[in-house]
């Protein structure tokens, strides 16, 4: 049997160049169009915004889970295993620093539950090298996570914050010096899970495509209607100048975040979900002299003690999560899904922030509770200002589990899939589950057998230089500082 030519290494069968719709632009979206693209596959893509990747504050790459003490161990490995890929693939997007973690005094947890699940994670990366030497993405295995006694940190507070930081002992400096040693119990732990740029994702992604002749991009594009055919769906959308048109796919995807459900509604198959909004905020700290790590203070959810996670970017910008309803999370934020429509129903309020309408007030108001929520432990944090508006979205949970946040994909029909991550490094694993799709229905060839890179050449291809220097410009489109585009230790 012959292969239609391509650019790249086609699984197209010969006289049947499928095309596959894909219905939403976020990283899920983008990057399921991005694999396809890739081999050969014929895509449509359909985004109702006006860029790509624009949905909720993506800055961690989960490699480990252990931000959530809530979620199973085999969560953690799941998202280990798919931040490696991330990282493979998207090789430009990460800020390399390790994030810290400490408990509070005045939190439940104890700092030695955490032991197993770290040396479980760092055997399980251990294991991911030795198998295959490119998977070595996140540090020397050996050094995945490192425990500061309190004795540590009195003397790592008394060595100056280094210019560029390159040891785990170097990264703590600052910390050590910046925290009541009085407020935490030992040991702190310091782990390789590093930050994830939203704005690089989205231009590796934006350039990518734009580069792949398979891959047809429709932005500022509204999907109106669905109907079934016997071998797919005809796709009805509106563009922003009313043009209206019909297409015709062999395959769909609904990648629609947290409206996936009015893509379910749209094609009359039910599903339960839950949606939950949450926002982040934008500081800035001029007096700050050091390169951070990423600092996650523990706490429980929904209460005023809440997580505060402290995220660094370059020139003294830092992104804050507060878990409590005041900051990150809001009241009546998580809605669930009923019989009448598989989409949950976010408050008008809610709808009206994701139009980008937030009141000056709010803005300020909500970062102010971020700062001095941070400031119970970071000293002199209170100097910070609030620099830039908030990040924010809704984000989808599959299911009726709100601790969930391993999860990909799900079928309802044959040509029917429905892309459900809740955290971005999910995103490859829906694609691969996509292929194999398409391979069982015989609409595509069987894959062969490809590394992560060899997968994605054109991607690959993409310098760091164009990647930031096109992520600043999306930044700045988006009303957002610069400096959050920019990388950390690269």
């Amino acid at each position: 049997m012959n292969l239609i030519e391509s650019k790249t290494t086609s699984l197209l069968i010969a006289d049947s160049p499928i095309t596959v719709g894909i219905i939403g632009g976020g990283i899920a979206g983008s990057t399921i169009a991005l694999r396809l693209a890739e081999q050969g596959i014929n895509v449509q893509l359909f985004e109702e915004g006006k860029s790509l990747v624009n949905g909720p504050p993506i800055c961690h790459l989960h490699a480990g889970g252990n931000l959530y003490r809530e979620i199973s161990d085999q969560q953690c490995i799941t998202l280990l295993k798919q931040s490696i890929d991330t990282l493979r693939v998207y090789q430009h997007t990460s800020n390399i620093r390790p994030t810290v973690i400490a408990i509070p005094c005045n939190d439940a947890g104890n700092p030695d539950d955490l032991l197993p699940r770290l040396t479980l994670l760092q055997q399980t990366y251990q294991a991911l090298v030795a198998d295959d030497a490119k998977n070595c993405v996140l540090g020397n295995p050996n050094d995945y996570f490192k425990l500061y006694q309190r004795s540590d940190l009195e003397r790592l507070a008394l060595q100056d914050n280094p210019q560029q930081p390159l040891t785990p002992d170097q990264w703590m400096i600052p910390v050590a010096k910046s925290i009541n040693l009085d407020q935490f119990k030992y040991p702190l732990v310091m782990v390789q899970e590093y930050g994830l740029s939203v704005f690089r994702i989205a231009a590796t992604l934006a350039l990518a495509l734009q580069r792949l002749p398979h891959c047809h991009v429709n932005t500022n594009t509204k999907v109106t209607s669905l109907a079934e055919l016997p071998n797919g769906w005809q796709v009805s959308s509106q563009d922003a100048t009313n043009h209206q048109q019909q297409i015709n796919v062999d395959y769909l995807v609904n990648a629609g975040g947290y409206r996936t459900g009015t893509i379910d509604d749209l094609a009359h198959i039910p599903r339960q979900r839950m949606v939950e909004f949450k926002a982040a905020y934008v500081t800035h700290w001029s007096q700050c002299d050091a390169q951070w790590p990423e600092v996650i203070f523990h706490g429980e959810r929904g209460t005023p003690n809440g997580m505060a996670q402290l995220t660094p970017y370059p020139d003294g910008f830092f992104q804050l999560h507060g878990m409590t309803q005041d900051i990150t999370l809001f009241k009546n934020g998580l809605v669930a899904s009923n019989g009448n429509s598989a989409q949950p129903q976010l408050d008008a309020s809610f709808k009206e922030k994701l139009q980008q309408h937030w009141t000056q007030q709010e803005i300020e108001q909500r970062t102010q509770r971020a700062i001095n929520h941070m400031a119970q432990f970071v000293n002199h944090f209170e100097q910070a200002t609030v620099g830039g508006k908030p990040l924010f979205g809704a984000q989808q949970i599959p299911g009726n589990d709100p601790t969930l946040r391993a999860a990909d994909v799900s079928y309802s029909h044959q040509r029917y899939a429905r892309s459900e991550i809740v955290k971005a490094s999910s995103a490859l694993s829906v694609a691969d589950a996509i292929i194999e799709q398409l391979a069982a229905l015989d609409l595509i060839q069987s894959p062969p057998s490809q590394t992560r890179e060899n997968a994605f050449p054109v991607a690959q291809q993409l310098s760091l230089n164009e990647i930031v220097s096109y992520a600043e410009k999306l930044a700045a489109e988006r009303g957002f500082p610069a400096s959050l585009a920019r990388p950390i230790g690269h």
